[in-house]
């Protein structure tokens, strides 16, 4: 994977894979808005250039979020990208308390094309938490949601300097 019809490709596919999805705040936005986000982010904001990064990006939530296999991720868009949306799916096997200290505790082991996604992952779930909250989420809650995606972020940090920037600066919109 190395143009751009390769990542128009894949957000094609994440846009069908996605389209009965919607998102959890009030307005029930159309899920494949987050991971177009993701790609903006990376690319326009961060200066990230990498097809594969940006692929994995746009396919990020396919295998945690919808009937997608690895081995159609693998036979559409190559092993790399596949291995990096493995990298970023959660063990669905696990309660979310459990994926979400799996996160905490892999963050480290990730490949960096993994944790750029990461990264741009969750700098969207906090704009998103911050600008419009999912429906019934008290300010405590989006409090912890914060400060999970911080201890995160911790664990990976190095990658991309002006990335973990962006997360610093939407992380000081952590609702008060």
């Amino acid at each position: 994977m190395d143009t751009l019809s390769d990542l128009i490709k894949a957000i094609a596919f994440a846009a069908d894979k996605h389209r009965d999805q919607r998102r959890k705040d009030v307005c029930a936005s159309p899920y494949i808005n987050h991971p177009i986000q993701l790609v903006n982010l990376l690319c326009n904001e961060a200066g990230v250039s990498n097809i594969n990064v940006l692929c994995a990006a746009g396919l990020h939530d396919t295998l945690e979020d919808t009937e997608t296999t690895a081995t159609e991720l693998t036979q559409y868009f190559g092993q790399q990208i596949c291995s990096i949306v493995l990298e970023m799916s959660d063990d669905s096997n696990l309660c979310k308390t459990e994926r979400k200290k799996e996160q905490i505790r892999h963050a480290s082991d990730l490949s960096n094309e993994a944790k750029l996604v990461k990264l741009a992952d969750k700098i969207c779930n906090l704009r998103d938490v911050a600008d419009n909250p999912p429906a019934g989420w008290d300010l405590q809650r989006r409090q912890e949601y914060f400060d999970w995606a911080l201890a995160v972020i911790n664990g990976l940090r190095g990658i991309h300097p002006g990335l973990e920037s962006i997360f610093d600066e939407t992380y000081a919109r952590r609702p008060e």
